[in-house]
């Protein structure tokens, strides 16, 4: 089933064959996507605002992944995937730790990152579009939807798309105890796994 809108991806991986294969898929699913094949180019063009979501390799010439990650949190919100290797948890985790929403190791489903690529942008989207006034305060945290702004007491918080659903999330139900399969669930939209660290390290942050 194709998406309605042309959501605008861009990978950043110096493995140019990986990323044609990649382009020719999502392409055939309804994204529009672009690519770049080094980590100054990707920031640069991540920087650029003309697209939806990163897909962001580790292991690049230049600027590897984290530096470009960094760089890019400290003026934009850009969802990311980033794309770590097989069994390098510390990859996974350093990734998360410094924003990035989500990952996938090397090799991968093609499928799978396109479903994780919607759920992202469904969550995105939803946080814009909310028609209730989306206002929740819980013990001097200050949260909008529509506005898409944390406060903690009267001072703004920075946080990632994830970030921002799982605290909506908690505070939505303060003071009661919420099941991670649940989170797993409503945040990431997928079920919860035994070796998936994603919302430990989201919640860390």
């Amino acid at each position: 089933m194709l998406i309605e809108s042309m959501d605008k991806i861009l990978i950043i991986d110096d493995d140019e064959e990986l990323c044609e294969l990649v382009s020719e898929y999502l392409g055939v699913e309804g994204f529009s996507v672009d690519s770049v094949n080094d980590g100054e180019a990707g920031l640069k063009a991540a920087l650029e605002g003309e697209h939806d979501i990163a897909i962001l390799d580790v292991m690049m010439p230049k600027m590897n992944g984290f530096d470009v990650l960094r760089a890019l949190r400290e003026t934009s919100q850009l969802p990311v995937i980033m794309l770590t290797a097989r069994g390098d948890d510390m990859e996974r985790i350093v990734g998360l730790e410094i924003g990035a929403d989500d990952y996938l190791a090397k090799p991968f489903n093609p499928r799978e990152l396109a479903a994780r690529l919607r759920a992202i942008l469904r969550r995105s989207a939803s946080e814009h579009d909310s028609t209730d006034d989306g206002n929740l305060s819980v013990d001097g945290i200050e949260l909008s939807s529509t506005a898409r702004t944390v406060l903690l007491d009267g001072s703004d918080v920075v946080l990632t798309s994830v970030e921002f659903a799982l605290l909506r999330e908690m505070l939505k139900d303060a003071g009661q105890v919420v099941k991670k399969e649940d989170l797993s669930e409503s945040v990431l939209e997928r079920k919860l796994s035994p070796y998936d660290r994603s919302l430990d390290m989201h919640m860390s942050n």
